[in-house]
C-alpha cells in the first residue's frame, strides 16, 4: 500500500470525467487499498480515483475515518439510482484546500455499483452517508464541491486559490 498525491484545484484531472473500469484486477484492487491508505491519512471520509490522478470510475467512502472498517464502501462503476429528500450540509474536499462551505444536496440516495469481486452492490445512504456519496460521484463526473456553490463564492474561491499558487511559484 502507498500514500498517493491527491491532486488539488486547479488540476485538470479534476475536471475529467472518470471512464468505467473494464475488469477489476490487481491493478484496481491496488488502486483500492492505495486510495484507502490515502484517505484515511489525509484524514478523509472520501475519495474518488481521478482525485489521485487516475480517471477510472472508482470511489471509496468511510465515514469512521478508519475506526471501523466494516464502515467502509469502496464501489466500482457506481451511479446514483434514485435520489430524494433535502439536506443542506458543511462540505470540505480533499483537493479543494481551505474552502468548506453549505452545499444542498439529496438526503437520501441510492448508489449501485460492483464491489472488489465484482458483484453488484446496492447502498443506501441517508443524511452524511447520502451526501458523502454524492459528492464522491460528482468527482467521477469532473463536478467539485464548488460548482454547487454560489457564483460570487465559487468566484472568490477561484481568485483566493490562483493568488495563493502564483505567490508559492513564485
Amino acid at each position: 500500500m502507498a500514500v498517493l498525491e491527491i491532486l488539488k484545484f486547479p488540476h485538470p484531472v479534476l475536471r475529467q470525467k472518470a471512464e468505467p473500469v473494464a475488469e477489476i484486477d490487481d491493478r484496481i484492487r491496488r488502486l483500492v487499498s492505495d486510495m484507502i491508505e490515502t484517505m484515511l491519512k489525509a484524514p478523509g471520509v472520501g475519495l474518488a480515483a481521478n482525485q489521485v490522478g487516475v480517471p477510472v470510475r472508482v470511489v471509496v467512502v468511510d465515514l469512521s475515518v478508519g475506526e471501523d472498517p466494516d464502515a467502509r464502501l469502496v464501489l466500482v462503476n457506481p451511479e446514483i439510482v434514485c435520489g430524494e429528500g433535502s439536506i443542506c450540509m458543511e462540505e470540505g474536499c480533499l483537493s479543494v484546500p481551505d474552502l468548506r462551505e453549505n452545499v444542498t444536496r439529496c438526503s437520501r440516495v441510492v448508489v449501485r455499483g460492483l464491489d472488489l469481486d465484482g458483484r453488484p452492490v446496492e447502498v443506501e445512504g441517508e443524511e452524511l452517508l447520502a451526501v458523502a456519496l454524492q459528492h464522491e460521484l460528482d468527482h467521477l463526473d469532473g463536478v467539485l464541491f464548488i460548482d454547487h456553490l454560489s457564483q460570487l463564492k465559487r468566484s472568490r474561491y477561484v481568485a483566493k486559490r490562483k493568488k495563493l499558487l502564483a505567490e508559492a511559484a513564485g
